[in-house]
């Protein structure tokens, strides 16, 4: 539901929508006149129809275009966007100055709020009540009561006349004060209403907002309650800051396109998607804008398209947001989670556009702007407090000064005073009496100073105390002085008010939406492959859509897949998929390209030419980049030529070949001899190769398999983004076979092991994270929850993929130390009773035998242990000769992670 109620798409107009850079005056009450919301540009009068009878001509171009404009600027400061100055719509405004007139402290039916504000606001019971559910949703203004619906659900608040809401604290305390609001006639004229409430908080950015007006629209992302005190506070001190969105519904959000919440940039938000096992994932929250049924939409889209798989979802979303998705069998969760995040509302990209009514005309500024503007107006405001104050202060003083003089004095007893003819008589000889102590006075004393005092009577003169009266001029004064000492220090004053909002509120507010920096999800590398890539060769036709009795199975694909086609002419290129598209005969390899693959390495031999007497060549390739429909060649081109022979190797894989030469003489015996790919380089698609043979092949035939000849493949892990890559982002883990996995340690002392797979997905709670090595021994100290004493002990971590704790039994010990250094050195430091003893210091190598990761371990001491200290090792292991380092390259390019992420493996628990 939207907080703008007129959502206008005819024709833009340009004078509306045309961004300015006026900046708005220091004085925070911006006084808007009918006139000044009501342009009064118009030329155009209407025909008399009474003059001419039938001859009537209207002008329909003057009409539109001052009307128009008329109707457009209304909407645009009426209706739509917010004033920079208090943060509100001029409903919002009206309904919340509506509940401050009729607050007692008690709750109020949203009905009689509604029947109470339409007093102020001319739009009818519907915008008004769905904007006060709104506001009561934002849960900051507003203390509800009842059924208000739910923004996860997007379930609407009940009727109007059966929940309740009042002022919450904080708005009694931070939007209102009559004493300095600017007032202005209701639309009817029967009633005073505010011009702009005097805010004292950053409460647009808060609270967020969207509108869409004639020709313009506004989008204000909301922010963290604590983190918007922060930076004003930062802002009046002169210091930096930055200041990101944080929505009430939760989840991960990336703000490095924030841009400040300028028009142009963007956020995106995902949301958090945990594993329960390896066939259940769950859904935790819900992203800003969406609800869980449109949510529950996508992914069933998603499904029913092919795109990801899945068995069935529960939603048992409630307070929290909660669905539970269940795989079909044999599906990856950890592809899965990414094909959610590509394919359905689990991430959606929000366009903040903050645009805001400054002195009567809408102006786009950053959310920087906006919030230095609004600790600029609180400030303004809480001076005009503070001058109200002060002037109350010395009214006051004036006041019990001179009853003060008038009683000690007996003035009330002066024979003049007692017999005067008349009242001016009277209070000239009272004004005559105080003369000796006008220069002491706060100002000069005026005629209803002299009626006050006229008036007092003999009950209160008799109840006269000197004693209180001193006292309370006296503790007035140190008031006024404090008053005074405020204005002085206007900015550190402002500082402290902030700053007991954020001691006084903040608790309630922690921050909801986790910042994050998120991997772009590659949608062909997650995308379920749903569909059947068939070939008939007869016709020269591939698609989904052939009919498996006259075509050949090729392999599983999805829509958004391309496929290469390479040709016996040594000619390839690349098509989309589709249902039937006409490819010609003479294919060798048809399989699905995978744009920027450099693992995948296709060896081949071709005959460069035609004729007996063209020569061979070998060569290894492979193809990262190519343009869609257009022919390439992986021969040198000429007329004849052909691929002799053909293989696709994925991770590079180099065969040896037994060649077959076709002799001329055909008495002669036939020649062989072998040739190994390993001994080929790697080159461009485009290279010639190396020479095989001049003469005429005969066969070729596969000798032998090999192995790989790109060795193994390093690895980076990204803390940013919680991911592994192979793009050297992060730090470097090292170099991985086929046959390695990585090792992963979580805060609870859980470990597990894993694949080395980009698609991986990690928990937020990762201690370390490693390349495995099954032989390393791990030392760790527990803390005995029984005996209350340490124990030691040693192993080694037979990883598998299921989570185990390295505490064996979790509920009995917790974790003290733990170090992989292979002779660890430990300092026990012991508490009372026995701190008198001195601290022991054991080698850990010496004292526990290496056992299994489940057994209890070794005592330390049996005294109680106050603190344990991992001492520098007195012998260390021999150099490892065949020890896995990035190459030189790898390890300039990677300076920085390595400071941050790599210096000490025992820091990182």
């Amino acid at each position: 539901m939207r907080e703008d109620e007129d959502i206008i798409d005819e024709g833009q107009d340009d004078t509306a929508s045309k961004e300015t850079n006026t900046e708005t005056s220091d004085d925070a009450e911006f006084i808007e006149t009918d006139e000044d919301i009501n342009p009064s540009n118009n030329n155009y009068q209407p025909h008399n129809d009474d003059e001419d009878g039938d001859d009537k001509i209207h002008h329909l171009g003057g009409m539109y275009q001052n009307w128009f404009l008329d109707y457009a600027s209304y909407v645009i400061l009426e209706r739509a966007v917010p004033n920079v100055v208090d943060g509100l719509k001029p409903v919002q405004r009206r309904i919340l100055h509506a509940m401050n007139v009729i607050d007692d402290g008690r709750y109020n039916k949203v009905a009689n709020i509604v029947g109470q504000t339409m007093a102020y606001h001319p739009h009818g019971d519907a915008s008004i009540g769905d904007a006060l559910v709104q506001l009561g949703q934002k849960d900051l203004l507003i203390d509800t009561q009842g059924n208000w619906g739910n923004i996860l659900t997007g379930d609407s608040a009940a009727a109007p006349r059966y929940i309740e809401a009042r002022l919450s604290k904080f708005a009694l305390e931070v939007v209102f004060n009559n004493k300095i609001t600017p007032w202005q006639l209701s639309y009817d004229g029967r009633k005073k209403e505010p011009i702009n409430l005097p805010v004292k908080f950053p409460l647009l950015l808060a609270q967020g907002v969207e509108g869409i007006a004639v020709g313009l629209s506004s989008k204000i992302l909301p922010h963290n309650f604590n983190e918007l005190l922060d930076a004003s506070i930062a802002y009046l001190r002169g210091e930096e800051f930055e200041i990101y969105p944080d929505f009430p519904t939760g989840g991960l959000i990336d703000v490095s396109k924030y841009h400040d919440g300028q028009r142009g940039g963007s956020v995106k938000v995902r949301t958090r998607i945990e594993k329960i096992d390896q066939k259940t994932l769950r859904i935790l929250d819900v992203p800003f804008g969406k609800t869980t049924d449109s949510l529950l939409e996508s992914i069933k889209k998603a499904n029913d398209k092919g795109k990801i798989k899945i068995r069935k979802f529960d939603d048992y979303t409630a307070d929290h947001a909660e669905i539970v998705v269940h795989l079909m069998p044999g599906v990856s969760s950890d592809k899965t989670i990414d094909a959610l995040y590509a394919f359905t509302d689990c991430e959606v990209s929000i366009s903040p556009n903050c645009c805001v009514i400054c002195d009567k005309k809408p102006h786009f500024l950053t959310v920087s702007e906006v919030l230095r503007r609004s600790a600029d107006t609180t400030k303004e405001l809480l001076r005009q407090e503070l001058n109200v104050q002060l002037n109350e202060l010395n009214e006051h003083l004036m006041v019990i000064s001179l009853e003060k003089i008038f009683i000690e004095e007996r003035i009330y007893k002066d024979k003049e005073y007692e017999q005067a003819k008349d009242l001016d008589t009277a209070l000239a000889h009272i004004d005559r009496r105080l003369d000796p102590y006008k220069p002491d006075l706060v100002r000069e004393i005026n005629r209803d100073d002299l009626l006050r005092l006229e008036d007092i009577k003999m009950s209160r003169i008799h109840k006269f105390s000197s004693d209180k009266a001193n006292d309370d001029i006296t503790s007035t004064k140190k008031k006024i002085r404090e008053v005074e000492k405020n204005l002085k220090h206007l900015v550190e004053y402002t500082i402290k008010w902030f700053e007991h909002l954020k001691e006084k509120y903040g608790s309630r507010y922690p921050r909801q939406t986790e910042i994050r920096s998120f991997d772009s999800v590659d949608a062909t590398k997650v995308i379920e492959s749903n569909l059947k890539l068939y070939h008939n060769k007869e016709d020269g036709f591939i698609g989904t859509g052939l009919k498996p009795s006259e075509s050949e199975f090729v392999c599983n694909c999805s829509e958004i897949d391309e496929i290469l086609v390479i040709y016996g002419n040594g000619q390839y290129k690349v098509v989309k998929v589709a249902d039937k598209i006409f490819v010609d005969k003479d294919v060798r390899h048809i399989d699905v390209y995978r744009k920027s693959d450099q693992r995948t390495i296709y060896n081949v031999v071709y005959r460069d030419g035609k004729g007996n007497m063209a020569p061979y060549y070998i060569k290894r390739f492979n193809i990262t980049s190519v343009q869609r429909d257009k022919m390439y060649d992986i021969t040198q081109g000429k007329p004849g030529s052909k691929l002799a022979y053909m293989s696709v190797n994925l991770n590079g894989e180099a065969e040896v070949l037994r060649i077959t030469i076709k002799s001329l003489n055909k008495a002669a015996h036939t020649k062989n001899f072998e040739r190994d790919f390993a001994e080929i380089p790697i080159r461009g698609r485009g290279t010639k190769g190396l020479l095989l043979t001049r003469a005429e092949v005969k066969t070729i035939t596969v000798k032998e398999h090999g192995g790989s000849t790109l060795g193994g493949r390093p690895v980076w892990w990204d803390p940013d983004v919680q991911r592994i890559n192979y793009d050297k982002q992060g730090r470097y883990l090292g170099e991985f076979q086929s046959n390695d996995h990585i090792l992963v340690v979580l805060d609870n002392d859980e470990y597990y092991i894993t694949s080395f797979d980009d698609t991986n997905h990690f928990e937020t709670n990762v201690r370390r994270i490693e390349k495995y090595d099954p032989h390393k021994v791990w030392t760790i100290v527990m803390k005995d929850g029984e005996t209350k004493l340490h124990n030691i002990k040693r192993f080694v971590l037979d990883a598998r993929a299921s989570k185990q704790n390295m505490l064996g039994d979790p509920e009995r010990f917790s974790h003290v130390l733990v170090t992989d250094t292979p002779y660890p050195r430990l300092k026990f430091t012991f508490a009372k009773p026995d701190d008198f003893r001195a601290p022991v210091e054991i080698e850990a190598e010496e004292f526990i035998q290496v056992r299994s990761v489940g057994t209890k371990g070794k005592k330390a001491a049996p005294w109680k242990v106050a603190t344990v200290e991992e001492l520098p090792p007195t012998k260390q292991p021999a150099p490892d000769p065949n020890a896995q380092t990035p190459s030189e390259d790898e390890d300039n390019e990677n300076n920085d992670d390595k400071t941050n992420g790599d210096a000490d493996p025992e820091s990182l628990f």
